[in-house]
């Protein structure tokens, strides 16, 4: 029988299918373009192979095309019977994804890896800080995590894959010296894996290594696809470490012409994300306001994410209308959440809630009621989503918030307990406190 580049038994008999098929599923680990087209090419080589079309409808899913997702699900389904156990516990994974439902999802992940650990496809939806355990929007997640990728190292061994993952995953939690061995080995074995590429971002960020992470990008991004679903993101990481570098003029360049441009392609809710929070970091370091780069953003958030339902997009377009000054698109937001909240089907609760009126508090000069709403979130931050590095916002924002209050000895406190790698966040009248 085929097998996959895992090992893992295909219920193919076709060679070109087989590998067209983990050419689809590299590229989709990898966060490059074109695995679409690679699953098309499995299907046409052998129409009856299911996992193939649900590769399609992951590809799909990922370029918002949902009823292409669906109907390729629907595909893979009537053909479950030819399929293998692996293959129909597989399959009803994405089901269960598709159908928006992430508890059950993730619940069936953890069940799946249990006997088939090296399903890296399957392994994906949940081996990092966007997955389904990133956000959950649970208390622990970072720790529970890593605690997920630990039990499966020893499945994966050095693959360049699994490492990066699990390398970001250790560096997630401060442990950085055992996560640089393996995610420099990830990209020394596969340079052209964008995930990889996004883990070292993030281990510089943490580490400190501003001009590490400068110089690492400026050489690894032109080789990157603009098609594929991290370039608008690492982008965002280039421009965030220019401007802590004091390169506003650089990162804007960047915010322009890579993670706010029109031509983006990357996920919806990462291009909000990443756009909102380098305006208002750029901002907290005492550069001006674009009021026309906000209207613009306001609008994208109206357009594409109307509703609620991910934390992390979810603050970050609570931020927009802050900044905007749009106290009825807020409220109405918030009041949203909150609901989803009682109804018990918004896993952070209130903090997204909190976290919003916070920064619409700072916005409008009220910094005791912004302190007094982040201090209270502040040892719960992880369940919002994102990274650290994402997270590292709402801190940005206490901080300012303290020295405009004139509260420099809570200002210096926060800074002193801090990582100290990312310790420097700047932020407008930090050097006087």
């Amino acid at each position: 029988m085929l097998t996959d580049r895992y090992g893992l038994p295909l219920s193919t008999t076709s060679a070109t299918a087989r590998d067209a098929y983990v050419e689809g599923v590299d590229l989709l680990l990898t966060v490059y373009p074109g695995a679409a087209n690679a699953f098309e090419r499995a299907i046409a080589a052998d129409p009856a192979f299911a996992l193939a079309h649900i590769g399609k409808a992951r590809a799909a899913q990922l370029a918002g095309k949902l009823d292409a997702m669906r109907e390729s699900l629907a595909t893979a389904t009537s053909l479950g019977e030819g399929s293998t156990a692996r293959e129909l516990s597989h399959i009803e994974v994405f089901r269960r994804l598709f159908a928006g439902l992430a508890v059950a999802a993730l619940a069936a992940i953890r069940t799946h890896v249990q006997t088939w650990p090296r399903d890296a496809l399957v392994l994906s939806l949940a081996a990092n800080q966007g997955g389904l355990i990133g956000m959950s929007g649970l208390p622990g997640r970072e720790q529970d995590l890593m605690d997920f990728l630990d039990g499966l190292a020893p499945h994966y061994g050095e693959d360049w894959w699994f490492e990066a993952h699990h390398g970001m995953a250790l560096s997630e939690i401060g442990r950085h010296d055992e996560a640089r061995p393996g995610i420099e080995r990830s990209l020394a074995k596969y340079r052209l894996n964008a995930y990889a590429a996004h883990a070292f971002a993030h281990l510089c960020y943490e580490t400190g290594e501003q001009d590490a992470g400068i110089a690492f990008l400026r050489d690894w991004l032109p080789d990157y696809d603009r098609g594929g679903g991290l370039f608008g993101h690492l982008n965002w990481h280039l421009g965030l470490f220019e401007l802590h570098a004091g390169n506003l003029e650089g990162g804007l360049r960047l915010y322009n012409d890579a993670f706010c441009a029109d031509d983006h392609r990357g996920a919806i809710h990462q291009k909000l994300s990443d756009s909102a929070a380098f305006l208002w970091r750029s901002e907290l370091a005492g550069h001006p306001r674009d009021p026309a780069r906000w209207a613009k953003l306001k609008d994208y958030a109206r357009e594409k994410l109307p509703r609620p339902g991910m934390s992390l997009a979810d603050w970050h377009v609570g931020l927009t209308y802050a900044a905007t000054g749009d106290d009825a698109a807020l409220d109405g937001w918030v009041k949203a959440i909150e609901e989803l909240a009682s109804a018990g089907r918004y896993p952070s609760g209130s903090l997204i809630p909190t976290v919003t009126r916070a920064f619409a508090a700072h916005q409008r000069g009220d910094h005791a009621t912004a302190i007094e709403l982040i201090e209270a979130i502040l040892p719960e931050r992880e369940r919002i989503g994102g990274s650290r590095a994402q997270g590292d916002l709402v801190e940005a924002t206490l901080l300012q918030a303290y020295l405009a209050a004139g509260r420099a000895d809570e200002a210096r406190e926060l800074a002193g307990r801090r990582r100290a790698g990312p310790a420097g966040l700047p932020v407008t009248g930090k050097g006087s406190a």
